[in-house]
């Protein structure tokens, strides 16, 4: 009969066994390695789209990984119906809730290339040029199309929502979205389009004290809600108002973009008229600040707030 000895280990056999293992998960992990430092797959069948700085670029007629490098980008993305594509986003993207499960890449300002680039994305999404002047030609080279946007009133947006749904395959779900969008902006219009048109301060943060001019989307809001900025002929898109500046406005009624700390107007509208009758209204900064389908939510209720 044939009999083994489990009193005594075969030693040469487990040197033997553990020299394979070793060997074999050597193998594994420089093929893990070669993978992450190849190009993304480039046989894929491509078309050209143009971004909002006119850029022309050219991707794979169907996008399977995306990544977003801002948190209005992911809300649009998730919007248009293709959340499901996206495989990195920033840490600062927190609605709608799935997005917070999706692994991140750093955050809007200091994206993690490396992350990005072992993510294998057929595209990224930027809101800003500024963002990707240092690693455009990186990404590029690891042929990772790079789509810019930079929506600056509402018809950007709703463009900028087409965009996604095109480039996505999505583009049946952003269309009806839009129509929805519209339609809602339009029964906001019908109701005010009669009432007083209040002179209307926003105040981004306290101290400093930074508001909105003539090249923000939220002075457009602020006009369709029913309001005037007293802020609309300030050059650029948030401007940083002295004391005096701000002192000499007097608005009717104050917009603060909330967040922990901007909860009160700055000190120098104390004796303001907004001040004075209690007209100071919140609404959450994500609602305004971010250019996606919730500013529409955020016109409802300025809308509200500035005519009740």
């Amino acid at each position: 009969m044939f009999a083994i000895n489990f009193s005594k280990p075969n030693h040469n056999l487990f040197k033997r066994a553990a020299a394979l293992h070793f060997l074999l998960f050597a193998i594994f992990t420089l093929a893990n390695c070669r993978r992450a430092n190849q190009p993304v797959q480039t046989d894929l069948p491509t078309h050209e789209v143009t971004d909002d700085l006119g850029r022309t670029i050219k991707i794979p007629q169907t996008i399977e990984r995306a990544v977003s490098l801002a948190p209005n980008l992911t809300e649009n993305i998730f919007a248009v119906g293709a959340g499901n594509k996206l495989v990195g986003v920033t840490s600062f993207c927190d609605y709608p809730e799935e997005a917070k499960v999706i692994p991140k890449i750093g955050d809007t300002i200091n994206p993690n290339i490396e992350t990005i680039i072992a993510l294998k994305p057929n595209i990224v999404f930027v809101s800003t040029a500024s963002q990707i002047e240092n690693f455009t030609k990186t990404l590029e080279g690891q042929n990772i199309a790079v789509f810019i946007t930079n929506p600056n009133d509402f018809e950007g947006i709703l463009r900028n929502l087409k965009q996604l749904g095109d480039v996505l395959g999505t583009s049946a779900v952003a269309e009806k979205l839009i129509a929805d969008l519209q339609n809602r902006v339009k029964a906001v219009e019908e109701k005010v389009k009669d009432k007083p048109k209040p002179k209307v301060f926003v105040q981004i943060s306290k101290e400093p004290l930074f508001t909105v001019g003539k090249d923000s989307f939220i002075t457009e809001i602020i006009e369709r809600a029913g309001g005037q900025s007293a802020t609309k002929d300030v050059a650029t898109a948030y401007p940083k108002l002295s004391k005096e500046t701000a002192l000499a406005l007097n608005p009717g009624a104050i917009i603060l973009s909330e967040s922990p700390d901007n909860l009160e107007p700055n000190d120098v509208f104390k004796n303001s008229d907004a001040v004075k009758n209690n007209r100071v209204f919140r609404v959450n900064a994500a609602l305004l600040a971010r250019p996606g389908p919730r500013i529409v939510d955020a016109l409802e209720l300025l809308a509200k707030d500035l005519h009740n």
